[in-house]
């Protein structure tokens, strides 16, 4: 009975003692950089996992079952959370054991001969690398040993045969933008501490002020290029794009999939006003009935293909009003349920839409940061204003973007560029360098509405998408053996410079990344979330303690 109350203490006790364990840990000892990253990454993969059993009924059928199959998945060695625990902690592990060797070996030879050798040379060659160089190779084998673990999955091993994208390419190509903007961050708009040490306080704030002003609008440029990109691969080549970003545009967007398909028929040839082909032959005439039109609205064979004069004449015997000297698809059919024939309505509606849903999706982006480190200042008066505000301008941003891009697309079939050129047949201004052209080129100047450090989120959070926008999908959908080695080092190696400036330059990083590296490698006590807790003005997340830093490489900013 002893023995067992004696165990049955120790079982009682045994949190306890694992968190008097912990705390005598450094916040960037290996261990507890493990903790963080799997509870956090275990976090972000069973959250969108389970969340549809609580937003479908559909997946509620399926009933209890199918929690223990997706948590038994996400628990899993090849799961997400365990393969980033490994390229996250894993790093930090092999850098702790690579100081513990070089502490108890030496960095120097105990005698010439043994120099001589292949390994006392690679010893030596390993002692003289400087910690960041040290941190990034220890941080390139844990991230193979991450990105083997994530291609060993089933999922990873099926998509190869079926003809579809690598399920972690969104993954790698979000690590790459993040690291490539690091490199960019470090090159063009963080001085090192060196060459500002003897600059007067005056020179460095104009310095400062004039880097903050190019990185902006080189965010400001990015993105606009991207979303230029994103929105001309929704409307013609969806496939090139997530699914699921795919089907947001979709609902954000509001417009109605026949007449998607009708523009995508003007590119490939099936559907033509010149021509007066639709193939198949119902595919707008239907759309036209549902809205409560004649069916002839949606017809190209009875659609005038060009302006002037013939094309009035034409109108007047379809019954449509507000069109002359105009070609193509009336205003009625192309703006679907939302309004009539009105282009300034339909812009001005849509936008209003998209505000509320905006609303919607920022007001947690910007209430739930404050919730986590100081939810009190909800309770101040300013505060809660200036959150609000900064709802209301990145719902603005995202309300402007939508409006911007309908009336862009009015102006060019219908307002402006059509009636002055009415001898350009509408294939045209239907086609794929038309209204879609110009309202995709047009939609991303709405990024100047955010604040200056949102564009830069807003910029990295297009980028990947944009960047797989323009990989070709035949290759992507190969499965050969090029597209996977070049995703495995493209994940290897932005990985690895992400946990390096981490480490020896955290102020490279910015918005998302900034924030969960500095958690995951410093801990909840680092400057920046200790600073963001506490509503300060300290000093910027300090260089993590370990390992030690040389002269050169702890340049702050």
């Amino acid at each position: 009975m002893d023995a067992f109350s004696d165990l049955r203490r120790r079982l009682r006790d045994a949190p306890h003692d694992l968190g008097d364990f912990l705390h005598t840990l450094p916040d960037d000892h290996p261990l507890q950089i493990a903790l963080r990253t799997y509870s956090l990454a275990l976090s972000l993969a069973l959250g969108p996992a389970l969340l549809p059993l609580v937003t479908s009924r559909k997946a509620r059928a399926q009933g209890f079952g199918r929690v223990l199959q997706i948590v038994r998945r996400e628990l899993g060695l090849t799961a997400f959370a365990s393969a980033i625990t490994v390229g996250v902690a894993g790093g930090a592990a092999i850098r702790h054991l690579w100081e513990t060797w070089a502490e108890n070996e030496g960095t120097s030879c105990e005698s010439a001969g043994e120099c001589q050798d292949a390994l006392g040379k690679v010893r030596a060659w390993l002692a003289s690398l400087k910690d960041p160089h040290k941190t990034f190779l220890s941080n390139v084998i844990s991230s193979t040993l991450a990105v083997a673990l994530l291609h060993s999955r089933r999922k990873h091993a099926r998509s190869a045969g079926v003809g579809r994208p690598s399920p972690t390419l969104d993954l790698s190509l979000l690590f790459l933008v993040r690291a490539l903007d690091s490199l960019v961050q470090l090159a063009l708009f963080k001085p090192s501490e060196a060459s500002q040490r003897d600059l007067p306080d005056a020179v460095k704030q104009k310095e400062r002020a004039t880097r903050n002003k190019w990185s902006t609008r080189l965010d400001a440029l990015v993105f606009w290029a991207c979303s230029a990109r994103i929105m001309w691969c929704f409307f013609y080549e969806p496939e090139r794009l997530p699914r699921s970003y795919n089907k947001w545009i979709m609902t954000l967007a509001n417009i109605d999939p026949r007449v998607l398909a009708a523009l995508r028929g003007i590119r490939t040839g099936t559907f033509s006003y010149k021509r007066g082909i639709s193939i198949p032959p119902d595919l707008v005439t239907s759309l036209s009935q549902d809205l409560g039109y004649p069916a002839s609205w949606g017809d190209p064979a009875l659609l005038p293909a060009y302006g002037g004069l013939q094309a009035n004449a034409t109108w007047k015997a379809l019954g449509v009003s507000g069109r002359s000297g105009r070609g193509g698809l009336p205003c009625e059919i192309v703006h679907g349920d939302v309004t009539g024939g009105s282009c300034t309505a339909n812009a001005v509606i849509r936008g209003a839409q998209a505000f509320a849903e905006a609303v919607a999706i920022y007001l947690p982006v910007h209430v739930l940061p404050i919730l986590a480190t100081r939810p009190r200042k909800l309770l101040q008066v300013p505060r809660l204003i200036a959150t609000l505000l900064s709802v209301a301008r990145s719902a603005s941003f995202l309300s402007a973007f939508v409006a911007s891009i309908w009336f862009a697309v009015c102006c060019t079939r219908t307002l402006v560029l059509a009636r002055l050129f009415p001898w350009i047949p509408h294939d045209f201004w239907d086609g794929p360098f038309g209204c879609t052209f110009v309202g995709s080129l047009v939609c991303g100047a709405s990024i100047w509405i955010e604040r200056g450090r949102r564009r830069g989120e807003m910029a990295l959070y297009v980028l990947p998408r944009a960047i797989r926008a323009c990989l070709p999908a035949e290759w992507l959908k190969s499965g050969r053996a090029s597209v996977r080695w070049a995703e495995r080092l493209m994940f290897i190696l932005s990985l690895s410079t992400l946990l390096t400036a981490a480490i020896h330059r955290p102020d490279t990083l910015r918005g998302l990344s900034r924030w969960t590296l500095t958690f995951v490698m410093n801990g909840p006590n680092a400057g920046f979330w200790k600073r963001k807790r506490l509503d300060t003005n300290a000093p910027p997340t300090p260089r993590a303690p370990s390992p030690p830093k040389e002269g050169g490489d702890t340049t702050k900013e």
